[in-house]
C-alpha cells in the first residue's frame, strides 16, 4: 500500500514539476522579450498593470511625493497602479528576495525596490535583480551620464544595468546657527567644539546608516584620506591598525556626547527629535535639502542652517531596480523610466516635496529644463548645489562597512 501512495505521489509530482518547468520557461521568456523590445512594446505591455515599490518608509516627505505625485502621473499618464510598500529596512526586502529565489517563487509581488550599497552587491550575487534593463530607458539614455563612476558603479560595485539611478545623496552637518555662531569644519575641530559643549552633539548608533556615514568621515580624517581604501578590504592586511586612530577619535569624545555617551540615539529619526526639541545643536543627513523641509514643516527652528566638511563629504547614488520575479516587469519599467524624467527630477528636488538631489546630468538637458531646475527654491538651510558638487567625496566599497560596523560595537560601543 505505501509504495502504491509513492507511486502515486510521484505520479502527481510530474504533471506539477512539468507545469512549474513552463511557467518558468515563461517567466525566463518574458524577460528576454522586455530587454530586447522597443520601448512602445513595453509602453503597451505596461498599461493597465499594478506596481508595487517596496521601499524605506521612515520620511514623510519621500512617503508623500510618492503618493501624491509619482503614483498619481502614473495613473493619469501611463494607466499604471503604483503602491508604495513600506518597509523599515532595505534588507527587509532582500531577505524576502532571497527566501523566494531558495523557494523557486517566480511571480514575487516585489516589482520595484529603493536599494544601494550593499543591498545592491547582496542582490547581485544572488542573483536577486532582473537583468540589465537600465539600457532600455529612453530617460537613462538621454539624460545620464552612464560613464560617471557614481553611475557606473555603486559603493565600489559595478551596475551593469541592473539598477537605474534615481537620485544623489550628500552628507551634510545640520546645526541652530543662534546656538553654533562658527560651526566646525574638520573632525578637529569638531572634537574641540564637542569638549567645549558637552551634551550638544551625538551621532546614531549603527548600524544606522548615517551614523555609519558619520564614522567614515572620521575614517578619512584621522586615517590620511580616503585614496588609501580604494582597494578591496580583505587586500589590506594591516587594515585593523590603521582604524585605530578612527576608534581612539570616537572614544576621545564620546564622555562629551549626549548623555555623555552613555547611549547613542537608535537611528536618524531618533537624533532629529533630539535636535528639533533642542537637547542637542546638531543633527546630520545624507539630504542636503532635509533641513529646509523640516524647517518648512516647523518641526526644525528657522536658524537651521547646513554645512560641509573642508575636506569635504561623502557622496553618492541611490537607485531602482527590478526583482528577478516581478510579476509586472514591464509597469516597473515604466514607472522607473517615468521617476526620471526631468519633470519628476525637478519635483523631487523642492525640499516642499523631497529635496533629493537630481541623478540627471544637468548638461543633457534642454534649456528650458535646466530654467526648471535651477529655479527650484532650495531654502536658506541647503547649501548651493554648485558647492555641494566641489566638495564631494566617494564613499567606501560595501566590503569596508560591515568591518567598521562590526569594530564600532567590539571598539567603542561596549568600552
Amino acid at each position: 500500500m505505501k509504495k502504491k501512495t509513492l507511486t502515486a505521489s510521484l505520479l502527481l509530482a510530474l504533471p506539477l514539476a512539468a507545469c512549474s518547468a513552463q511557467t518558468g520557461n515563461e517567466e525566463a521568456e518574458e524577460a528576454d522579450n522586455l530587454l530586447s523590445a522597443d520601448w512602445q512594446e513595453i509602453t503597451d505591455a505596461a498599461k493597465g498593470q499594478e506596481v508595487n515599490m517596496y521601499m524605506w518608509g521612515g520620511n514623510d516627505n519621500i512617503n508623500r511625493y510618492l503618493d501624491d505625485w509619482v503614483a498619481q502621473r502614473m495613473k493619469e499618464m501611463h494607466d499604471i497602479e503604483l503602491s508604495r510598500v513600506p518597509v523599515s529596512d532595505a534588507q527587509d526586502f532582500i531577505n524576502q528576495l532571497l527566501d523566494e529565489k531558495s523557494a523557486g517563487k517566480t511571480a514575487g509581488s516585489i516589482d520595484v525596490i529603493w536599494i544601494n550599497g550593499e543591498n545592491f552587491k547582496t542582490a547581485k550575487d544572488n542573483g536577486l535583480l532582473f537583468g540589465d534593463f537600465a539600457g532600455q530607458l529612453p530617460n537613462f539614455n538621454e539624460y545620464i551620464n552612464q560613464e560617471a563612476p557614481e553611475i557606473s558603479h555603486d559603493f565600489g560595485e559595478p551596475v551593469e544595468g541592473l539598477e537605474a539611478p534615481w537620485g544623489k545623496a550628500q552628507f551634510v552637518f545640520v546645526h541652530d546657527g543662534q546656538k553654533v555662531d562658527a560651526p566646525p569644519k574638520s573632525m578637529e575641530q569638531l572634537a574641540e567644539w564637542v569638549q567645549e559643549n558637552p551634551g550638544q552633539f551625538t551621532y546614531p548608533a549603527l548600524p544606522d546608516f548615517t551614523g555609519s556615514a558619520f564614522i567614515r568621515h572620521v575614517l578619512y580624517e584621522t586615517t590620511g584620506g580616503h585614496e588609501q581604501y580604494e582597494l578591496p578590504a580583505a587586500e589590506i592586511e594591516d587594515l585593523e591598525s590603521r582604524l585605530e586612530p578612527m576608534w581612539e577619535y570616537l572614544n576621545g569624545i564620546e564622555p562629551y556626547l549626549w548623555r555623555e555617551g552613555e547611549t547613542y540615539p537608535e537611528s536618524l529619526a531618533k537624533l532629529d527629535q533630539l535636535y528639533a526639541s533642542g537637547e542637542v545643536s546638531m543633527t546630520m543627513s545624507y539630504d542636503p535639502a532635509l533641513a529646509a523641509s523640516e524647517v518648512l514643516k516647523g518641526r526644525f527652528p528657522e536658524s537651521t542652517r547646513t554645512f560641509l566638511l573642508d575636506g569635504g563629504t561623502l557622496s553618492n547614488t541611490h537607485f531602482l531596480s527590478i526583482p528577478f520575479n516581478s510579476s509586472d516587469k514591464a509597469g516597473a519599467m515604466v514607472a522607473i523610466n517615468e521617476m526620471m524624467s526631468p519633470e519628476a527630477q525637478t519635483a523631487k528636488l523642492s525640499p516642499e516635496n523631497w529635496g533629493d538631489l537630481s541623478a540627471l546630468d544637468l548638461e543633457k538637458l534642454s534649456p528650458e529644463q535646466q530654467q526648471a531646475m535651477n529655479g527650484v527654491e532650495l531654502g536658506e538651510a541647503t547649501l548651493s548645489l554648485e558647492e555641494l558638487e566641489n566638495n564631494r567625496l566617494p564613499e567606501l566599497s560595501s566590503d569596508y562597512i560591515e568591518i567598521i560596523e562590526k569594530g564600532w560595537m567590539e571598539n567603542v560601543a561596549k568600552e
